[in-house]
């Protein structure tokens, strides 16, 4: 049927679409390791992503898990740092290390017909790393000179400190970095971390892209037979601090201030947590947010602010984040309060909640936008173990929320008094 271009295609707001999350496929390895995959794509190449329950909650001293995890690809047994970056670039293949909370992952990103040769080199990495003494000296020099640059920014300063009072700096949510952790930091130690967590650690694997018709047999030979043993998760005390107003100045020459304002919050497995995704949005977590009208738009007080729900494991947090110029910090503050009181008293309009409900349909949908998208939306769901039903449930949420829902929710944790507040000027 030909397409009669006198007539305007249909409109359809973002909110009636009806959104599917691809399945993705799962299989064993022999030793039990679980791979999660996604075969997808228009063109030849594929990611691969090896997660490890190896974060920083494992470690036994501050910087032990990610210090282990940047030095996994800085030497083995048979290659130099310089030559496993050479291999891998002369491949056009990506190789990423990152450390987190929980999981520390090393992320693969190549054209599919490399595959079978690159694996056996990230194999060697997981198995035959040997954190060589002076790839950690150029590390620690290094990185001690970043942080001493990063200290004299009050937004790094405010967001090490805002993470302590929420959780505690003996918990790994909370804890932060001193110079003097890195002078700690020995080879012997981290290749004891390593051995533990790696070598003989506990894993999953996550693939999308254009797969090779014998990948998962590839899987098998170069990572089937490797330990595998289970991490117990370790499960540590949250201990928040007592005092929620905070002043600090850390550069008196500054021109502004760093702003947060931040309260302890539920998990993603709670039942408020995907109604509060959609208040956030609504509050200060997109463009066209009340915080971003008011403070921006109306008061120029910033170039931007933001508010979000971290997204982690054990416990969250509700936080707002923003820089204002010294002389209005305090008046930025009082604005943000003062948004919270309408939400909590005020029912928002249906225009407003409309536009709101569009964008995070909006949003979902560019989350389902390429095999590398949609395995890392599977990813996030796992890792917190959920299925995906809370995907459902989150649309489901997204469309049927109601102005009255948004004011409870509001009443119950927009409360001025159940929130840390810093500033770092």
């Amino acid at each position: 049927m030909s397409i009669d271009r006198m007539i305007a295609p249909k409109i359809v707001d973002a909110v009636d679409f009806e959104l599917s999350l691809p399945k993705v496929g799962t299989f064993t390895l022999r030793n039990g390791v679980p791979v999660y995959a996604f075969n997808g794509g228009a063109e030849e190449v594929m990611s691969v992503e090896w997660v490890f329950w190896s974060g920083n909650s494992y470690e036994s001293m501050n910087l032990e898990a990610a210090t282990a995890n940047f030095l996994l690809r800085n030497g083995t047994s048979k290659r130099t740092a310089f030559q496993i970056n050479e291999f891998f670039e002369y491949h056009g293949a990506f190789l990423q290390r990152n450390c987190y909370n929980e999981t520390a992952t090393l992320s693969l990103h190549g054209l599919s017909k490399h595959m079978d040769t690159l694996l056996p080199v990230v194999r060697e990495l997981i198995v035959d790393s040997v954190m060589p003494a002076d790839e950690l000296a150029t590390y620690v020099q290094n990185m001690k000179q970043r942080l001493s640059v990063s200290l004299k920014k009050c937004d790094f300063v405010a967001g090490r400190l805002i993470d302590t009072y929420l959780f505690g700096e003996d918990h790994p949510y909370g804890r932060y970095t001193k110079a003097e952790d890195f002078d700690l930091l020995n080879s012997e130690q981290l290749l004891s971390f390593y051995d533990r967590y790696y070598r003989n650690g506990e894993f999953m694997l996550f693939v999308a892209g254009k797969l090779p018709a014998n990948f998962r047999e590839q899987l098998d030979r170069y990572f089937g037979d490797l330990p595998n043993k289970k991490v117990d998760r370790p499960l540590h005390a949250i201990q928040p601090a007592t005092q929620h107003r905070y002043r600090i100045e850390n550069d008196p020459n500054g021109v502004q201030g760093a702003i947060r304002i931040a309260r302890p919050f539920p998990n993603r497995t709670h039942p408020d947590f995907q109604p509060a995704m959609i208040l956030n949005t609504l509050f200060g977590g997109f463009f066209g947010s009340r915080l971003m009208s008011n403070i921006r738009e109306d008061k120029g007080y910033t170039y931007g602010i933001h508010s979000y729900l971290m997204n982690l494991m054990q416990s969250s947090a509700w936080m707002i984040s923003t820089e204002a110029g010294k002389d209005v910090c305090e008046a930025t503050i009082q604005e943000v309060y003062k948004e919270m009181r309408v939400l909590r008293e005020e029912l928002v309009d249906e225009e407003e909640l409309s536009l709101v409900k569009n964008y995070l349909m909006g949003s979902l949908l560019g989350d389902l936008d390429g095999p590398f998208q949609i395995i890392g939306r599977w990813k996030n769901l796992i890792l917190n173990g959920c299925t995906d039903e809370y995907f459902y449930q989150t649309i489901r949420i997204i469309k049927s929320i109601t102005p009255e829902q948004l004011r409870t929710l509001s009443a119950q944790y927009l409360r001025e008094e159940e929130f840390y507040e810093l500033v770092v000027i």
